[in-house]
């Protein structure tokens, strides 16, 4: 639930819940300050066990009749594992960590399939025995090769789209089609140290940490929301090379951070922000 903050809105949910036989498992909650005449904004997630007769919709109902305000924003998402779709490169390093830890169900996700725009990363994939679809962006516009992966995913219908290294600017019309459903990874130079190469970047400037970030992928290049983030310490023995393995090592754990987060239901957008609960 989000929404402009008001007082009982705590109370008029844990009270819809009790009615419905609902018994609360755990809750957090956070109000964003109040700027001026803009009040804060309430935003609460509540893990709840229900009764198998439980209708959603009925509970819904019964929130929205109590609470009475337009403003808010209600959702109940069954806890289940998510669709997604993974589009990927040359790369292998974030595919390769999330084949496997959803091959020993680590992931809270369905993955039903792999999209490049290069085949060599499709004998790996076919390993875990999921469907790889080699889409090539040669002799295309970014329109039409763009056209043909919304084609794939329509077969496929993913909740998710997730960018594991995938090097391909994607269009605002792209984005459209899974607003605020889209997780990006990259190394958290951007944007001090754009283009190719970051991390001979990096180590031509001396720099002394390391870092990767998540985020939701909006029309602004790599300014989406932000979901998880992290560093590594470096110092001058480290070459580029170094940099480069260890940066790998972070956007794995970072991006795996991030999807829990996400399809565990337990992030927010605000604007450009996210809440994180």
């Amino acid at each position: 639930m989000d929404g402009p903050d008001a007082k009982g809105l705590i109370f008029h949910v844990t009270s819809v819940l009790y009615r419905n036989e609902c018994n609360i498992i755990s809750q957090d909650e956070y109000v964003s300050p109040a700027v001026g005449l803009t009040e804060g904004q309430f935003f609460m997630r509540t893990e709840f066990e229900s009764p198998d007769k439980l209708d959603p919709q009925k509970v819904l109902k019964d929130l929205r009749e109590a609470i009475a305000s337009p403003e808010i924003n209600l959702r109940i998402n069954p806890k289940k594992k998510k669709d997604v779709v993974i589009l990927a490169t040359k790369e292998h390093h974030c595919l390769s960590d999330l084949l496997i830890r959803y091959n020993f169900d680590e992931l809270d996700a369905n993955i039903l399939a792999v999209v490049s725009n290069y085949n060599t990363l499709q004998p790996f994939v076919s390993k875990f025995g999921i469907p790889f679809h080699y889409i090539t962006h040669e002799h295309k516009t970014r329109e039409e090769h763009e056209d043909a992966i919304l084609r794939t995913l329509e077969i496929y219908q993913p909740e998710y789209l997730v960018l594991a290294k995938y090097m391909r600017i994607l269009s605002p019309e792209f984005v459209s089609h899974y607003p605020n459903k889209t997780v990006n990874i990259h190394h958290s130079f951007l944007p001090a140290f754009i283009g190719a190469n970051p991390y001979r970047q990096a180590y031509e400037r001396g720099v002394k940490i390391i870092g990767a970030t998540a985020h939701f992928v909006n029309n602004n290049l790599d300014e989406g929301p932000i979901i998880a983030q992290n560093v590594k310490e470096v110092d001058h023995r480290y070459m580029a090379t170094d940099m480069a393995r260890e940066g790998k090592e972070v956007e794995k754990s970072v991006l795996t951070q991030a999807l829990k987060l996400v399809f565990n239901d337990r992030v927010f957008i605000y604007g450009n922000r996210t809440v994180v609960l």
